[in-house]
């Protein structure tokens, strides 16, 4: 309850105060370093497709995102696809730390979302796949082949 307050009342400051972008993107980078500092904790954490909201034995990608937004005041829909039509548009070039970034399955020519990551800054992704589960990874060639979009829910 505190947490939704405290977002409230920054909200309304930001809404009424005529704070100049630059305020209201150093709360951004402070709630993108929060994020990352949630998920750093599930580190390791094993993959399992459709693991279930709300538990952290494991975590699919999209139940991973959702829960550390939610511990962060943040609130996604479950899966990637919804996930992808929250916040606003961002390009690839114009990623800030903390923004989500969706992808297709590799070698399909359909651009259906099937991957979500959040980006950790220094051309970094954080998520969860396969075996070793929740990690980092470099934002390398093969995962720009598979991008789709990337969305700034901050």
């Amino acid at each position: 309850m505190i947490k939704k307050l405290t977002i409230w009342v920054v909200a309304l400051v930001v809404a009424f105060a005529g704070l100049t972008p630059s305020t209201t993107e150093a709360y951004s980078a402070y709630k993108a370093d929060k994020i990352i500092k949630t998920a750093n904790r599930y580190l390791g954490t094993p993959y399992e497709f459709g693991a279930k909201y709300g538990q952290t034995r494991t975590f699919d990608c999209s139940s991973f995102t959702k829960y550390v937004y939610a511990k962060n005041g943040i609130y996604l829909p479950r899966t990637s696809r919804d996930q992808a039509k929250r916040g606003t548009a961002v390009s690839m070039k114009n990623l800030r730390k903390g923004d989500l970034v969706f992808f297709k399955a590799s070698r399909h020519a359909s651009s259906r979302i099937t991957h979500v990551a959040i980006y950790a800054g220094n051309n970094r992704l954080l998520h969860t796949y396969g075996q070793g589960g929740v990690r980092y990874t470099k934002f390398n060639d093969y995962w720009k082949s598979r991008y789709v979009k990337a969305r700034r829910v901050l």
